[in-house]
């Protein structure tokens, strides 16, 4: 009898279960919660990529700019190396400087022909469909992807 009064007893001072349905509400806030942070934190790093992209740009137009500097200056170095070697080669500057002039006119024309060369391989009849047919693809990839983007607007 002393035990089962003492079960008795423990029973109405031990605090009852909550119901299973607030429970589960419970578990359901925290997953919405959880969810929310998430979802917040993925939007943070979102951002922060896209300033990093941004930043990106920039200074991958510097380093273009700089890049160019550098190769221009030492292409004005690498010219006046050769003048300098074959004014020592004639014993005289106006013929080395004449020599280095027709080195440029002769990169020039070889640049100019090869551009040319170009230019008529595009306009071959094969080269010329092959053109088209990629522009018109892209014209319709492009049409395509706007539509759907203009869809999914309100």
């Amino acid at each position: 009898m002393p035990e089962e009064s003492a079960r008795g007893q423990d029973r109405v001072t031990a605090p009852e279960s909550p119901a299973p349905s607030s429970s589960l509400l419970g578990e359901l806030n925290q997953l919405v919660h959880a969810v929310r942070r998430l979802f917040g934190a993925q939007l943070h790093l979102l951002a922060a990529e896209l300033g990093l992209a941004r930043s990106a740009v920039s200074w991958l137009l510097v380093a273009a700019l700089v890049a160019t500097v550098a190769a221009v200056a030492l292409g004005l170095t690498l010219l006046g190396l050769v003048g300098a070697l074959l004014a020592l080669w004639f014993h005289s500057w106006i013929w080395a400087l004449l020599a280095l002039a027709l080195l440029q006119g002769l990169l020039l024309a070889g640049a100019i022909l090869l551009f040319r060369r170009c230019m008529h391989w595009m306009s071959l009849p094969a080269t010329r469909h092959e053109w088209n047919a990629m522009m018109r693809e892209t014209l319709q990839r492009a049409e395509r992807d706007s539509g759907d983007a203009g869809e999914g607007e309100p």
